[in-house]
């Protein structure tokens, strides 16, 4: 029987595992440790107000195999609105089966149906070229642009 992947919208229930791969995206990624607590807080203030955005969940054979979170940005030249993915995020046992592309695929149908979304954006560690890879293999291209930061607090 053929693996059955669908790509859905994130529920309370998943809360658990997409804290764990969060975590464990950090510290991957960063080599920095989050606080389950203040992970958990975080993602059920998204689910609780849709304004901050949305979670899409893959699901392998009824196993949760990845995520994404998709946040928005104003965007006054364009007159729309930027998506942007972020804590993007599949189990080592679960990559290179077509996860990440099926969230991506996800993310881009969800965009083209909604006419106030003018397109979306991502971030990548300058190191990480295995994610910059598959990026580009999608159809994304590098911008001019570097981000900036200033954290008031961690």
């Amino acid at each position: 029987m053929a693996p059955t992947l669908v790509v859905r919208n994130a529920r309370e229930q998943d809360v658990p595992a997409l804290a764990d791969f969060n975590i464990a995206m950090a510290q991957e990624t960063e080599n920095k440790s989050l606080s389950p607590a203040k992970v958990k807080a975080g993602m059920r203030a998204v689910l609780r107000h849709p304004d901050h955005g949305f979670y899409l969940v893959a699901e392998l054979n009824g196993q949760v195999a990845g995520s994404l979170l998709v946040t928005r940005e104003w965007s006054d030249w364009r007159n729309g609105v930027f998506w942007w993915i972020q804590s993007v995020y599949v189990p080592p046992g679960f990559r290179k089966r077509g996860i990440y592309r099926a969230l991506y695929d996800g993310v881009k149908a969800r965009a083209e149906s909604n006419p106030e979304v003018c397109g979306f954006r991502l971030y990548v560690a300058k190191s990480n070229r295995a994610a910059m890879s598959v990026y580009s293999k999608l159809g994304m291209s590098e911008t001019e642009y570097r981000i900036y930061e200033e954290s008031l607090w961690e």
